[in-house]
């Protein structure tokens, strides 16, 4: 058996448990150290009042009823409420002295974010002919009753001159910027893709955390940060904006480069205040209004009209569309629509398209409603549909929904299978009278699908391999789609059409390893085929004379390279760089050319092809550059000289008068001699 351990006193010890220990402090000591300091973790966690305030929802307009109809006054404010935080923590429903209620209710959500949902879904809910019910938060009413009577007008902000955000458009060659971040993110350079090797025109170590974002016009670039966003612009990059949002992962632009949205995921949702999602005025940098996150959030969570004025989300059986400046909820309610799946807006009118799920014995439904009149201005039921899939073509002319549909459905428990699955392509023609809707039916499975951005064309890629096709379409006034061209066999499972559209690549992402096939939709002819081992991303440059295919770090971890092609398909250069994470082109604002324009520069393209031929040889060569510089140098030098020369002549004109006695720069016309020389151009002999 082990012995035990017994501690032995020790010798010094002058304990005894008899007497006392005092513990008081001792004379003239002074305690500077606060409860902040010494217990800050623990006091951070206390309650506080708002925890509970927050998450309590005031309903006024409700039906006063007797003690007799109370039960089913609580049954029904119940099965309205259910579906916000899974359950009702707590309610209220206020007596009289004679045990009628009030007209109004409390009720306690899980959380903030429940209650706030409850009160965007269910204010100015029409309960009856009768009443409609107003709802808000309780915290809000403090807020509203602790208005100042006295009006306090705010201080004007000092105007911030941004400066020449659009300088790059002035490049004499239009050679256009994009943007790199490489070595696993440790430096970030903006390059000017000029012709024959690109030129830097800004590099920065730890110029973000995570990633880079242009602005949709090119007017600035977006960094990520722990504490927020910054926007960088001019010529020299100098910040212009910064967005305090901690913890910022995602961003989103409103179309007109207005507005701003960032959103942190890992942001406390406890708190008065939203602080996962914000919108920003892009120029000012002030907060115009926050929202909380929901729990099954899908990025971008607005989306905007073209012109700005408005934006939307989507939520239960509704569509809650807000307008700015206001940013307050447009007539002050949402759009109910049972079943809403999804939505999307018009690229050039304000036009929202949604798409509604079967419901038992009714059939799906595409619809498309005005804005803000919320009128329908066309709808079309279709039958047997699993999904759907909206795609508007870039100038709004056309907008198609890929519709997938099944011969049979199985229910089990909570979920449908569905077996049978075939496709079809509703496009709605939105320029016509009356948005007249064609179909197209296909049976194969669909890969890609995409509209060619500026005409009337679009690609599907359908089949499995290896038997994948391409198949384009072409759409016009008052006909229904016709077939211009199919290519069998392609290694393909993406499509990038040219931003000026007509040429596109036909891609093998994925486990295709990087096929590329170059076509030109003009006459579909097939102007190279070639590929890029790995490639993870395509980009075209806005001007479509150059498009990009990329090997990233972040999809793929060796071969980490950007390849810049022509339109045609010719490699123009590959460029290695070490842990090459992103490349993104900087893009352009729209142009104020009209189509007119556009038509004359085509026709007399001509008369600019000799000087642009001359430009491209002298780029050809970095030698023959370096040689005409240096020309061009003492070119510039000479007339310099020269002008200074005859400056000086001018100034010593009455010295050489008075000298001479007669004005020596006028020559003499009588001591002009004429003289004819003859000389041989050309022998012929002429038959006699």
């Amino acid at each position: 058996m082990a012995k035990k351990n017994r501690l032995k006193p020790l010798e010094n010890d002058s304990y005894n448990e008899e007497d006392d220990l005092d513990f008081s402090d001792p004379e003239g000591f002074k305690d500077d150290i606060s409860d902040e300091d010494l217990l800050g973790d623990l006091l951070r966690q206390r309650p506080k009042e708002s925890d509970v305030t927050q998450n309590v929802i005031i309903i006024d307009g409700v039906p006063q009823v007797g003690p007799d109809r109370l039960e089913k006054l609580k049954s029904l404010m119940r099965k309205l409420f259910k579906d916000f935080g899974a359950c009702i923590v707590n309610e209220c429903f206020p007596v009289n002295n004679e045990g009628i209620t009030k007209g109004f209710v409390f009720l306690e959500m899980k959380d903030r974010a429940s209650a706030e949902e409850a009160v965007r879904q269910r204010n100015n809910y029409k309960l009856d002919k009768s009443h409609t019910l107003s709802c808000n938060l309780l915290t809000d009413v403090d807020k509203y009753t602790n208005v100042p009577e006295n009006f306090e007008t705010p201080a004007p902000q000092p105007y911030q001159d941004m400066g020449n955000v659009h300088y790059y458009l002035l490049d004499e060659n239009c050679f256009d910027q994009f943007a790199v971040i490489y070595e696993g993110g440790a430096k970030t350079a903006i390059y000017l893709n000029s012709v024959p090797e690109p030129t830097i025109v800004e590099e920065r170590n730890c110029w973000t955390e995570t990633m880079v974002r242009w602005s949709p016009r090119g007017t600035c670039l977006a960094t990520f940060h722990q504490k927020g966003i910054a926007l960088w612009g001019r010529q020299d990059f100098k910040q212009i904006q910064k967005f305090h949002h901690p913890g910022v992962q995602f961003i989103d632009f409103s179309p007109m480069e207005k507005y701003i949205v960032t959103f942190s995921p890992t942001v406390e949702q406890r708190g008065e205040e939203p602080k996962s999602i914000f919108i920003w005025d892009f120029r000012t940098g002030q907060k115009k209004r926050s929202f909380n996150a929901e729990r099954m959030l899908v990025w971008p969570v607005f989306k905007w009209s073209p012109d700005d004025k408005y934006f939307a989300r989507l939520g239960e059986n509704l569509i809650s569309i807000y307008e700015t400046p206001s940013f307050g909820l447009l007539d002050k309610k949402s759009v109910k629509i049972n079943g809403v799946k999804d939505f999307s807006w018009s690229p050039t009118n304000n036009f929202i398209a949604y798409w509604i799920a079967e419901n038992k014995d009714v059939p799906a439904k595409v619809s498309l409603m005005a804005i803000p009149s919320r009128e329908e201005v066309r709808s079309k039921n279709l039958f047997n549909v699993a999904s759907c899939k909206m795609y508007w073509q870039k100038s709004g002319d056309y907008l198609c929904v890929k519709v997938e549909r099944y011969t049979k459905a199985k229910r089990e428990k909570n979920e449908v299978k569905y077996t049978g699955i075939y496709n079809s392509f509703e496009i709605f023609h939105m320029r016509e009278k009356g948005i007249p809707v064609d179909s197209i039916e296909i049976k194969e499975n669909i890969l890609c699908f995409e509209w060619e951005p500026v005409d009337n064309k679009f690609a599907i890629i359908s089949g499995e391999s290896p038997a994948i096709s391409v198949t384009f379409y072409q759409v016009n006034k008052g006909h229904a789609p016709t077939e211009l061209k199919r290519l069998e066999k392609r290694a393909c499972n993406s499509i990038f059409w040219s931003p000026r559209g007509q040429f596109l690549v036909l891609a093998g992402l994925g486990q295709m390893s990087g096929a590329l096939e170059f076509v030109d939709t003009k006459d579909f002819q097939v102007m190279q085929v070639t590929e890029h081992f790995m490639v993870t991303d395509i980009e075209w440059d806005p001007t479509g004379r150059y498009v990009a295919t990329v090997v990233s770090w972040w999809g793929h971890k060796v071969d980490n390279a950007y390849w810049l092609w022509s339109f045609q398909g010719k490699c123009l250069r590959k460029q290695s760089l070490d842990q090459l994470c992103q490349f993104i082109f900087r893009p352009r604002p729209p142009s104020p050319l009209t189509p007119q324009d556009f038509k004359d520069i085509k026709r007399n393209m001509k008369k600019y092809t000799a000087t642009f031929e001359i430009q491209d040889k002298m780029r050809s060569s970095k030698a023959n550059k370096e040689i005409i510089e240096k020309r061009q140098k003492l070119i510039k030098m000479f007339n310099e000289y020269r002008q200074q020369t005859k400056e000086r002549l001018n100034s010593e004109k009455q010295e050489r008068f008075k000298l001479r006695g007669k004005d020596t720069d006028v020559g003499n016309t009588d001591e002009m001699m004429e003289e004819v020389i003859e000389f041989l151009v050309k022998k012929e002999t002429v038959p006699a």
